[in-house]
């Protein structure tokens, strides 16, 4: 009777030991506010936004240990919109990521699901637009270099990530187009690396899409970059993007510098904010200046500013114009407590040189609908609780 009670015993520590190996965690970001703009098809307009700076959603993610140094992990991740409850991505139930992968604590980490792209990952968190002050409303004009907090995810990708060796990791991308026949139709393909040492971290990454959205051809529109729910910026032939920066940190203050080209080829459409796609043919040619600072007044309340500098070329046959953007974003935030903050953030947005009857002639602050003018400014004053 004692050894049966004992081994009844013994078998509930190993299952209770065998279940702390495992782990599944509910956590999710709520970003909310009241955006003012001054021009959005030539009104002024007050409206209720979600995820003005960071994507406002909900998700799992889980690991279990399966010994010597190998654990499953997986993530499971939903955009919505909080003011009236809809999916960010039409029509995805995990429209952020959704990947399942196997991680070392030697060689590092394999996924394979739908995720974010190599050139978000390492310079976005350098960029005002992917950092968790600016965000979405900072990003470069038409997100072109997709490191915007709702940047793309990338459908049907397989992406290596190494452990971190003297301060250095890369990473490599490639996502399927899962079209019989049509291997190149709307795949992409990208790789990234990344240096920390102290206060000093820099990043360098390069992605191209190959017929993203079916491109011209609209043969493949829901291959690794979908049309159908938005995920495409550019509808094009191919688009590259490849940059550079860094950020240095001392006391109170971080300083950031970050250089980034996106050369669009046989255009269709572009994404334009809340007018959905707007058509434009030919090739598009954008580089990106940014510097971007953070300073820390108190624990719980920090400043921070952005200035992007954007020197476009455009071509369409005979047709050609030299679009040049001036983008400034400044941003104040104080901390409630851990989990929650409040902010006021501005940015005015200012383009020339593009002509007239031409969505690349009309301001458009990422997220919002373009201005009749070259000229448009928002300011918003929100709210953002993290769980």
């Amino acid at each position: 009777m004692k050894k049966s009670l004992l081994a009844l015993a013994l078998s509930g520590v190993f299952a209770l030991s065998a279940h702390a190996q495992s782990s599944v965690t509910l956590y999710g970001v709520i970003d909310t506010g009241l955006v003012f703009a001054n021009n959005q098809g030539g009104h002024n307009s007050w409206q209720e936004t979600s995820a003005a700076t960071e994507n406002t959603v909900y998700g799992l993610k889980g690991s279990e240990d399966l010994g010597g140094g190998l654990h499953a992990i997986f993530k499971l991740e939903n955009g919505f919109n909080l003011n009236n409850g809809s999916l960010y991505n039409a029509g995805d139930a995990f429209g952020e990521q959704a990947y399942v992968g196997l991680q070392t604590d030697q060689f590092g980490t394999l996924l394979l699901g739908r995720q974010f792209d190599t050139v978000n990952d390492v310079l976005g968190p350098i960029s005002s637009a992917g950092g968790s002050y600016g965000g979405n409303l900072s990003a470069h004009p038409f997100n072109n270099d997709n490191l915007a907090a709702d940047s793309m995810s990338i459908n049907n990708a397989v992406k290596y990530t190494s452990n971190t060796y003297g301060g250095f990791t890369v990473e490599g991308m490639y996502a399927f187009s899962n079209k019989a026949g049509g291997f190149s139709n709307n795949r992409a393909y990208g790789f990234g690396a990344t240096y920390a040492h102290g206060p000093l971290n820099l990043a360098a990454g390069y992605l191209q899409l190959n017929n993203a959205g079916g491109g011209v051809s609209d043969t493949n529109p829901n291959g690794a970059v979908a049309l159908d729910d938005g995920s495409a910026d550019f509808v094009a032939q191919r688009q590259r993007i490849w940059g550079a920066g860094g950020n240095y940190a001392f006391g109170p203050a971080n300083v950031g510098l970050l250089w980034t080209h996106s050369q669009i080829d046989n255009l269709s459409s572009v994404f334009a904010g809340g007018d959905g796609y707007a058509a434009l043919g030919g090739g598009l040619r954008l580089d990106n200046y940014e510097v971007n600072a953070r300073y820390s007044l108190t624990p719980s309340l920090s400043l921070a500013g952005a200035y992007t500098f954007t020197d476009g070329s455009y071509g369409n046959g005979g047709a050609s114009a030299s679009p040049e953007w001036n983008q400034f974003t400044l941003q104040t935030d104080y901390s409630l407590s851990k989990r929650t903050d409040v902010y006021v953030e501005g940015v005015y947005q200012h383009v020339h040189g593009a002509g007239t009857g031409s969505v690349l002639g009309d301001a458009t602050i990422n997220t919002l609908s373009p201005s009749s003018t070259g000229t448009q400014v928002a300011v918003t004053v929100g709210l953002r609780h993290q769980f």
